[in-house]
């Protein structure tokens, strides 16, 4: 499976704060546009899609007593405003996703073009809007709110076996959540239990926009998500919300933990020159203790009598680290003297790499 799609990828929660209204659907969607163009980084703007008309049973479509009744048809788009947002968001060159929660919507995300769909904490054992998504083939993220092991485990392999590119987002589904809340070692968990697949972050904090930030991408989080407003129209920004000035430092928090921990985790790192020579600046060099003639080998039973250790280190002298016995001088060495790579014959002096290095190292 295919996961570039997944990494290092923002996705901005628009949900229904355009509150029904496309025009403030726009500016939300251009405001975060710009700080995503600023800083260089990758986003997906989301929307949430749901046909209110088989979503909402009708003998309930009017009980505004009931929160996220009420919110659901508060919020309503019609098709063609959900389309100008999705038009704008490419415009805007972000990638499009959107969280369907019936199967209707689903097939709205196809005639939108949506390139990703989310499923939402509540819907990750919801087997008949899940098949549909995958009649899709798009990829998917989902997210762990609340989920339990084998509902996680069911839906990872479900998706394994159709082959369709699945991102895990680690989740707390508390609006919004303390930071004592955020459980980002489940980061370390996913990894762990689901290797082949990208993990992702998914925080409804309130406080800081920096250190889960630095937390979440040093243990290996690759994809990150966070609810999105804008204090506008006289509308409030719910707490769990990030405005653009917000969002800002988050993705400036996430180059600084990039830069911080560096390259692959797969592999050694690649040693740069300065910090090499700082090293070889500390380094032992290999002196006669007494006159060594040609022809005389080294042996480790008399070590301590020819030769002795000492900084500096100096240009074409072997160090302490190429020093071994049964070496053999070709030439002769004097009390006091470094012993030079081109004086001895030994494995070291038949690699030209390697005598390079030593001939440029040292003083």
């Amino acid at each position: 499976m295919n996961r570039d799609i997944f990494e290092d990828l923002f996705v901005l929660e628009l949900a229904n704060n355009h509150w029904g209204s496309c025009e403030r659907g726009l500016k939300i969607i251009n405001a975060f546009a710009q700080i995503i163009r600023f800083n260089g980084v990758r986003a997906a703007i989301k929307l949430q899609l749901r046909d209110v008309e088989t979503f909402i049973h009708k003998d309930f479509i009017n009980s505004t007593d009931i929160r996220y009744i009420k919110k659901t048809i508060d919020t309503n788009l019609s098709k063609e405003d959900f389309s100008k947002l999705v038009e704008e968001i490419r415009k805007r060159n972000c990638v499009t996703m959107a969280t369907p929660f019936d199967e209707k919507s689903v097939d709205f995300c196809v005639e939108l073009g949506i390139q990703i769909i989310k499923i939402a904490s509540s819907d990750v054992n919801d087997w008949s809007l899940i098949e549909k998504i995958a009649l899709t083939k798009k990829p998917v993220i989902c997210s762990t709110g609340g989920t339990s092991v084998k509902d996680l485990d069911d839906l990872v392999t479900f998706f394994e076996h159709r082959n369709i590119p699945l991102a895990i987002n680690h989740c707390v589904s508390i609006y919004p959540s303390e930071d004592s809340e955020l459980e980002i070692n489940q980061v370390d968990y996913l990894k762990k239990r689901y290797p082949n697949h990208t993990i992702g972050f998914s925080t409804h904090e309130y406080h800081d926009w920096n250190n889960s930030m630095l937390i979440a991408y040093a243990k290996g989080a690759r994809t990150f998500e966070r609810h999105v407003d804008i204090d506008t129209d006289g509308i409030k920004v719910s707490p769990y919300c990030s405005t653009p000035e917000q969002v800002d430092i988050w993705f400036k928090a996430f180059k600084k933990a990039k830069e911080m921990c560096g390259g692959s985790a797969e592999m050694r790192r690649f040693i740069p020159k300065k910090e090499a020579e700082y090293l070889n600046a500390l380094v032992r060099g290999v002196y006669a203790k007494r006159d060594l003639p040609k022809g005389y080998v080294m042996s480790h039973e008399k070590m301590d009598e020819d030769i002795y250790m000492a900084i500096p280190l100096q240009k074409g002298q072997i160090s302490c680290r190429e020093l071994m016995s049964g070496e053999i001088f070709i030439e002769g060495c004097n009390k006091d003297q470094p012993i030079l790579i081109d004086l001895i014959d030994t494995p070291y002096s038949q690699n030209e790499e390697l005598k390079q290095i030593i001939y440029n190292r040292g003083i």
